[in-house]
């Protein structure tokens, strides 16, 4: 049969698309729900009246901000402002974000949300709301930090005894060795260190996750703590002739509240980080701003950069960009994702401006006060 004697497919009425388009609504495997642009609710399928516990009458022609009930992990009520479907409804764009929603029987479910509006010639006229719960994923990523976490305390104590003993043979109790020898024991001293670094990574991102890290805020001097890291950092950096400095930007003080150990364990990641991956010879400042609520630090480097495409990756659990795999082979993907998990416990806040081949810039802030926080173990929904 030659092309144009094809059978045309038959017409449908509109009563027929709208039927089509309300069963493939009704058929989303995961939670839908359609507001219009008064961010009243317009349709709801199954699956959705299943997550939440409400039926379709109960959930219709309600304004969806005020019937689903999203909290933080500190059972806090989201505010309006941060809602993704006020943020898709304000940007025109795509949002994606994890949260909890409260149940109509009071239950707090964690959900995964993409919400998208839908514009017409620009202007909203509704958004579609698919979410998911997923509070089975969060509970085989709560088991799997467990084991992570007694894993690593079970590598400490063989570590321990393998580090006392490599540093007497290194110092001479147990004779003298030679040239190949102390070559050899070097070796093994540099790996058990960076294998005690990834334990302390690991056992870190465990706290961090399952809110258990403990936080002892007290007033330090911003500057002054980077100064007590800076002969440990100029190591690394004279290791690779790397010139490493430190500047202090503006007249205000850089007195905050905080805890001092956990802001040594981000410069100290950022900075080694920005050493890794810059090239001999190349150059790494550290620039802390005093500002009237916060206090900002800058860590710049002359590196390799990070590639565009990635760059929505970068404080994602074992993420590497695909120029620096290349160049630099050791290294686990997860110094960012803790220092972005430090970071949101001192309710600090991270961001960077990177070009590749030119270097990247990463800043971070500090408030100027930190309430008493205690380690908790409260559920978490990470972004």
């Amino acid at each position: 049969m030659a092309e144009t004697d094809m059978p045309s497919a038959p017409r449908r009425t509109a009563h027929e698309r709208q039927a089509e388009v309300e069963a493939l609504f009704t058929s989303i495997g995961d939670g839908a729900i359609s507001t219009d642009e008064f961010g009243r609710i317009t349709r709801v399928n199954p699956a959705a009246q299943g997550i939440l516990g409400y039926s379709e009458d109960e959930l219709v022609g309600t304004w969806f901000p005020k019937k689903i009930i999203a909290v933080s992990a500190d059972d806090v009520p989201t505010n309006l402002i941060d809602r993704p479907i006020t943020k898709a409804f304000l940007t025109g764009r795509p949002i994606a974000e994890k949260m909890f929603y409260r149940r109509q029987d009071g239950q707090e479910i964690p959900v995964s949300i993409n919400v998208s509006p839908i514009l017409l010639n620009g202007k909203p006229l509704g958004a579609i709301e698919v979410f998911r719960d997923i509070s089975l994923e969060q509970e085989v990523d709560r088991m799997k930090s467990e084991f992570i976490s007694l894993a690593s305390h079970q590598l400490r104590t063989p570590l321990s005894a393998i580090k006392t003993y490599t540093h007497m043979l290194t110092d001479g109790y147990m004779g003298d060795l030679n040239e190949a020898q102390n070559k050899s024991l070097s070796t093994i001293v540099g790996a058990t260190n960076r294998m005690n670094e990834l334990i302390s990574t690991l056992l870190n991102i465990t706290r961090i996750e399952s809110g258990t890290i403990a936080i002892s805020p007290k007033l330090v001097k911003l500057n002054e703590l980077v100064e007590e890291l800076m002969p440990e950092l100029e190591l690394m950096a004279t290791a690779k002739s790397i010139d490493l400095k430190l500047q202090l930007r503006g007249k205000g003080s850089t007195a905050i509240k905080t805890d001092a150990l956990i802001v040594k364990e981000i410069v100290t990641n950022l900075v080694s980080n920005a050493i890794k991956y810059t090239p001999d010879n190349g150059q790494v400042t550290i620039t802390i701003r005093p500002h009237r609520n916060e206090v900002q630090v800058e860590v710049t480097d002359s590196g390799w950069g990070i590639p565009k495409f990635s760059q929505d990756q970068v404080f994602s659990k074992f993420f590497r960009a695909q120029n620096i795999v290349k160049r630099e082979t050791t290294g686990t993907g997860l110094g960012l994702y803790l220092v972005k998990g430090l970071l949101d416990t001192l309710d600090g806040k991270i961001w960077f401006h990177s070009e590749e081949g030119a270097g990247t810039n990463f800043f971070f802030t500090l408030p100027r006060t930190l309430p008493n926080k205690k380690s908790s173990s409260r559920k978490k929904a990470k972004a």
